[in-house]
């Protein structure tokens, strides 16, 4: 057990930090959080630094010059440039894995190889770094066919193709045209795993890990899972299509493997661990993992969290964490991202943003920030494609649902978008 006090950093500046930053003021642990390089809502919170989440040395300097004890990493890129590694050599203890580690997300080509030696449920897949080679392969698979950048493309970089010329077309895309820059100079294509999505999120410490409630994301821009991929425009848990039954299997077959395998390939993992499941028609499969908390999941998972979440990522840091310390609420969870004009192209920014007053919100409602800044004067303008998620917690998803929807009917900035079938799948498997 730590002792209260500590003195917070959270790096990034997305809705998944917001979160971040709002657990840790509410941690009984926490003296005081400070976040670089956050956002619109989260400097109305706490106070922000305006060092890049990428600007390693940057961040390794200001925590040492604000004599911080913990520092939270919200995003992948920053876990993938060894922030951790390099927080650990002046003495800073971190949440998130190492670089080492991280390639789990950096390259979907590691992870493959890695998942295939392990002997762990997924799609076959093989990687190319030219377009003829690609093609030649191609000419011998099935569609649909998923086409991959390896490297990170903040969740835009998968196409699922349902025909030839739209497999190639995202080959050359990457390959060729640099749509996704040094990420896509190496895609994986993979056989195509029919069923339904879920995403697992494990507080992880070597082998030991807490296994946080399932959720479920909403990746495609338009109701109905339409359109183009995204970062998330939604998600709800605990999600009921992982049943008990399925969760021994999960355990049994995908985490305690891959926290073995990780172990056998002599990387200690400690941080969370995204595993993004597809339920299929022979069992459950690994889509990919991540190496940091899903968002927008982690806006709904931490609201579930009945321990202090501090707590956990501390003992993760640490070698500490004991699986029975983990706590959720018998409750449901959701979020909708209000997204901005253009996404999930160019968005475009700097549309004034007005939000309902704080104390007008039902009860277990909150608006959280992630493509906005403050001008100069003080007025609220988009900044990024995700704008705003509105998460709420209730006793049913229904309920849950409903607060989150009359929240972001009152939220306005020109261009404004969001899916209304959040939740959908499993509303309809309640009637059923």
């Amino acid at each position: 057990m730590i002792s209260t006090g500590l003195k917070i950093l959270v790096v990034g500046s997305g809705g998944r930090e917001h979160a971040l930053v709002k657990a840790c003021r509410r941690s009984a642990l926490v003296r005081e959080t400070i976040a670089a390089p956050g956002n619109g809502g989260i400097a109305a919170e706490v106070p922000c630094h305006p060092v890049a989440a990428d600007d390693i040395a940057g961040q390794v300097k200001l925590a040492q010059t604000e004599r911080v004890d913990f520092v939270i990493v919200g995003p992948e890129v920053p876990l993938s440039l060894g922030l951790v590694d390099a927080l650990a050599a002046v003495k800073i203890s971190a949440f998130g894995p190492n670089r080492a580690a991280a390639e789990l997300e950096a390259s979907k080509s590691f992870t493959k190889a890695f998942l295939l030696r392990h002997k762990i449920p997924t799609a076959y897949g093989e990687t190319f770094d030219t377009v003829a080679a690609a093609l030649t392969y191609l000419a011998r698979q099935p569609v649909p066919v998923v086409i991959k950048a390896s490297g990170l493309a903040a969740g835009k970089g998968v196409t699922v193709a349902t025909t030839r010329a739209e497999a190639e077309a995202a080959m050359r895309a990457a390959l060729e045209e640099g749509v996704f820059g040094a990420s896509g100079e190496e895609i994986l294509i993979e056989d195509f795993m029919p069923g339904e999505e879920a995403s697992l999120m494990l507080f992880v410490s070597g082998e030991k890990f807490i296994l946080l409630p399932p959720s479920q994301d909403h990746k495609r821009i338009g109701d109905d899972d339409t359109g183009p991929n995204t970062g998330g425009m939604g998600a709800y848990a605990p999600a009921a299509v992982v049943t008990p039954t399925l969760q021994e299997c999960l355990e049994a077959e995908i985490i305690r493997p891959t926290l073995a395998g990780l172990a056998r390939d002599g990387i200690e993992y400690r941080g969370v661990l995204y595993i993004g499941i597809m339920i299929t028609g022979d069992g459950p499969k690994v889509v990919e993992f991540n190496v940091r908390f899903g968002d927008p999941e982690c806006q709904v998972l931490l609201p579930l969290l009945e321990s202090d979440p501090v707590q956990l990522m501390w003992d993760c840091a640490h070698g500490a964490l004991e699986p029975a310390a983990g706590r959720w609420r018998p409750e449901f969870a959701a979020a909708v991202v209000l997204a901005a004009a253009g996404y999930p192209g160019k968005p475009r920014t700097g549309d004034v943003i007005t939000l309902p007053a704080a104390a007008s919100l039902p009860p277990g409602v909150e608006i959280l920030h992630a493509g906005t800044a403050t001008r100069p004067d003080g007025t609220l303008v988009t900044s990024g494609g995700r704008v705003l998620a509105v998460t709420a917690r209730a006793g049913t998803l229904r309920a849950a649902l409903a607060n989150a929807y009359a929240v972001c009917a009152q939220i306005q900035f020109e261009g404004c978008h969001y899916r209304r079938d959040i939740g959908a799948r499993q509303l309809r498997r309640e009637k059923e």
